[in-house]
C-alpha cells in the first residue's frame, strides 16, 4: 500500500510543476475510492491513483477528454498536467482543473426529476461522440460496457452468502434475465461509473460530470444504475423515457447493479464495508422494480 499524503503531493509537485511549488495542497473531502485527491491551490486539484489497477486510467482520461468536452452540453474534468512517478511515488498522476459543485446528494437537488433528466440529456451526447478509438471494455475500466458473465461467479457466490436474508429463487431470477442478451448495436461512449460521487451539483442543478476512470466504449447499460440508487420514481421514470433505451438494456442495467449491491452486501473483497446497508436498499428497489415490470 502506497501512502499518499499532502506532503508527498506537495514535493511531487515541486519536483515537476515547479511554477505551481508555491500553492497550497490539501486533502479534498470525500475525495474518492480509486484516487485520492487534493487541492492544489484554489483553481486546480491532483489526483493520484490509490492502487496499480487504476493506473491506465490516468492516460486514458488525458487523452480522450480534451476532446470529449465541446461535444457535452455539461462541464468535466479538464486535464492541466499529466505526473510522472517520483518522490516515492510509483504511478503517474494527474493534474486537472478545479470544477465547483456539491457532490449529488439528495439535500443540494432541488428537482430530482429535472436532474434526472439533465443527466439523461448528458449520457445521450455522450453516446453520440464517435467511437472508433476508444477502448472497449477491459481490466482498465473493470469491464464497464462489456458482457455482465465477467461477474458471474463472485455474484452467484453472493448469492450464496446471502441466502439467508434474500429471496435466492428471485434474485437469481433477475441476474439471468440480465445475461440473457447483449448489446447488438454498434459500441457507445459510456461513463462506467455515473454514481452520486461523480455528479456535481450548483443552484441546485447538474453542473458537472466528474471521474471518467471507468470509461471505454460498449454496452450503455452499465451507466444506468443510478435510476436504482438515487432516483426516486418519477425521476427514474423520467431517466428511462430521456434515455431512449430497449427493455432488454435495462434488464442488463438492473444486472450491473444487482452485481455491485449484492457483493457489497455479502463483503466481497475490495468493496466498502460501510455502505452495505445502503445497498441492501439497492437490492430491494431492484427486486421491486423487476417485480413492477414483469
Amino acid at each position: 500500500m502506497v501512502e499518499i499524503d499532502a506532503a508527498l503531493v506537495k514535493n511531487l509537485i515541486a519536483a515537476q510543476f515547479p511554477d505551481w511549488a508555491d500553492l497550497s495542497v490539501r486533502p479534498v473531502a470525500n475525495g474518492g475510492w480509486d484516487n485520492r485527491t487534493f487541492h492544489l491551490g484554489e483553481t486546480m486539484l491532483v489526483r493520484l491513483p490509490s492502487a496499480e489497477r487504476y493506473v491506465a486510467q490516468v492516460e486514458k482520461e488525458h487523452r480522450f477528454l480534451p476532446a470529449f468536452g465541446p461535444q457535452l452540453p455539461l462541464p468535466i474534468p479538464v486535464p492541466l498536467g499529466l505526473g510522472k512517478p517520483g518522490e516515492g511515488y510509483p504511478w503517474p498522476w494527474s493534474v486537472y482543473a478545479w470544477i465547483a459543485g456539491d457532490r449529488s446528494s439528495l439535500q443540494a437537488i432541488a428537482n430530482l426529476t429535472v436532474f434526472a433528466e439533465d443527466l439523461a440529456d448528458f449520457l445521450l451526447a455522450l453516446r453520440k461522440i464517435d467511437p472508433s478509438d476508444g477502448p472497449p471494455p477491459g481490466p482498465h475500466n473493470f469491464f464497464r460496457g462489456g458482457a455482465l458473465e465477467v461477474y458471474d461467479n463472485e455474484t452467484r457466490r453472493s448469492i450464496r452468502v446471502l441466502a439467508d436474508q434474500i429471496d435466492v429463487p428471485l434474485i437469481t431470477e433477475i441476474w439471468e434475465r440480465a445475461l440473457a442478451s447483449t448489446w447488438k448495436n454498434r459500441p457507445v461512449w459510456v461513463h462506467g461509473d455515473v454514481a452520486e460521487g461523480n455528479l456535481l451539483v450548483r443552484d441546485g442543478r447538474l453542473a458537472a460530470v466528474i471521474d471518467f476512470g471507468s470509461s471505454g466504449t460498449g454496452d450503455p447499460a452499465c451507466d444506468l444504475v443510478i435510476a436504482w440508487t438515487l432516483f426516486d420514481e418519477p425521476a427514474a421514470h423520467a431517466f428511462r423515457n430521456r434515455v431512449k433505451l430497449d427493455t432488454e438494456t435495462w434488464e442488463r442495467a438492473r444486472g450491473w447493479c444487482l452485481w455491485k449491491a449484492l457483493i457489497t452486501a455479502a463483503g466481497e473483497p475490495g468493496t466498502n464495508p460501510l455502505v452495505k446497508d445502503e445497498h441492501r436498499r439497492w437490492i430491494d428497489r431492484i427486486v421491486a422494480d423487476h417485480l413492477g415490470q414483469a
